[in-house]
């Protein structure tokens, strides 16, 4: 069938995920449309070149011929959805269509003969990052990377490109367990630890058991590259004794791939990468702490396993600034600089502001929107432990991501559980938290934003509160 006769349709098109899907169907010549509750950049984007794009969701959207893809956060009850099944249309996950272009869609039966080496970077902390930044070097050293990345990459303002080269880089996410579908040449597992406590009920053991299946799923001679520094990754080892893991770390005997000669500075690090007793390249970071020193080696290790000159990209590494809403600066005004970071998950939090106080601060003040009522009831204590590195907290109301609220389990009660630090809870819309949160910075403040939800929203609220201010509004 000729590309231009099939027709894919996103319902909830306007997320980053979805929408770098749909970029990516259009560069492949398909004919795509979508629906959103709201108009946003990414629905730009996508309209901007060339599909359909409708704002609200309405049953008429729906076509016989349609390839539907709806996004998790979709009910049953979304008019488009009841639609499409009564016309006996699939509903397809996000990860269907990218294991559909992992496996050559669109291409012509003659071009599926070249079917590009398939790079999936997965694991609880680290995957946007390390398959942001493999995209990144690999195509500003002109290898024409095909990729669909959970972030944009602000040097290349996008998530998904359709080239031609032999690379495919993914991100897999293992939320849902949605990772078992894909077929990799290479799969990095960054490090594995408890999340999603709604999906994965009997915890460590249910995600153990979804890797498994990943790994069984590789195409054959695929490589599984893992952080051997990780107490999870090590379960994983232990757990698949007859499969071949290349290692990296820091820390850990007995490594494939190692990190050497650490050097930090405030926003960045140099070090020299070891393939066993030999070094292969040294790199220098301008994006800060340990965490992505583990990133850069997980991308030099899948690199050099795929046959890539580290020559060639090793100066690209210096030049990527880090992935939207990772550490991400925002703003900054009267000596108070802001940052934004999508660090939802406890680890992913000490990790963000232990990284944080290494830089020059007199002050650094943390505002935490805790991201789903079970996962906040799930890692209550561990969230209590994640705080230590900050002189002050505060705690804004759970982004529900839809879930229904959990009785005693909000920001309020969680705010009142600590013990001996200065911590303010502030209720309401972000544009309430930030009018509240403003007298109470100082010049000298570092100040960062965590979470996956709207709470993005608070550093551009404080500057425009900060510029009303000035202007006697």
């Amino acid at each position: 069938m000729d590309n231009k006769d099939k027709k894919f349709h996103f319902i909830a098109i306007g997320g980053v995920g979805m929408s770098g899907l749909a970029k990516y169907l259009l560069e492949l010549g398909f004919s795509v449309s979508g629906s959103d509750i709201k108009e946003s950049k990414y629905t730009h984007k996508v309209e901007n070149m060339g599909a359909v794009v409708h704002i609200g969701h309405d049953a008429k959207y729906i076509e016989p011929d349609m390839i539907v893809v709806a996004s998790t956060a979709i009910h049953e009850n979304n008019p488009e959805i009841i639609r499409a099944k009564e016309l006996g249309l699939k509903i397809h996950h996000r990860s269907d269509i990218l294991k559909m272009i992992s496996e050559g869609l669109g291409k012509t039966s003659d071009e599926k003969s070249f079917v590009p080496d398939f790079i999936g970077f997965s694991g609880t902390h680290g995957k946007t990052t390390t398959s942001g930044l493999c995209s990144y070097v690999l195509e500003k050293a002109g290898y024409n990377p095909s990729y669909c990345v959970g972030g944009i990459i602000p040097d290349l303002d996008t998530n998904a490109q359709c080239s031609d080269g032999k690379f495919f880089v993914a991100e897999l996410d293992e939320s849902d367990g949605t990772i078992v579908k894909y077929h990799t040449n290479i799969s990095v597992i960054n490090n594995l630890e408890v999340d999603h406590v709604d999906f994965y009920k009997n915890g460590f053991d249910d995600l153990l058991n979804t890797f498994k299946t990943h790994i069984n799923n590789m195409v054959k001679g695929g490589k599984i590259i893992v952080n051997k520094d990780c107490n999870g990754i090590k379960r994983l080892i232990d757990a698949n004794p007859d499969t071949k893991f290349i290692t990296f770390g820091l820390e850990s005997g007995g490594l494939d791939y190692s990190a050497r000669n650490l050097k930090f500075n405030e926003f960045g690090s140099e070090f020299d990468v070891f393939l066993h007793s030999q070094k292969i390249v040294s790199l220098k970071l301008t994006i800060p702490g340990k965490h992505n020193i583990y990133n850069a080696l997980a991308v030099v290790a899948a690199l050099n396993e795929e046959g890539v000159d580290l020559e060639k990209v090793k100066p690209h590494f210096e030049t990527f600034s880090g992935m939207g809403r990772r550490f991400q600066k925002v703003a900054e005004f009267d000596g108070i600089r802001i940052f934004d970071d999508y660090a939802h998950h406890p680890t992913e939090i000490k990790t963000t502001l232990d990284s944080a106080r290494l830089c020059d601060t007199k002050r650094l003040v943390a505002i935490f929107q805790p991201h789903r009522y079970t996962r906040l009831k799930g890692l209550w204590d561990d969230f209590l432990k994640s705080f230590t590195a900050v002189d002050k907290l505060i705690v804004v109301d759970v982004f529900s991501a839809s879930e229904e609220p959990i009785e005693g389990i909000n920001s309020k009660v969680f705010a009142q559980s600590f013990k001996h630090q200065d911590v303010t809870y502030i209720g309401g819309s972000m544009e309430n938290a930030a009018r509240k949160i403003l007298p109470l910075l100082k010049s000298g403040d570092m100040v960062i934003t965590l979470g996956a939800g709207d709470v993005t929203r608070i550093g551009s609220e404080l500057v425009k509160l900060h510029e009303e201010s000035r202007t006697g509004v």
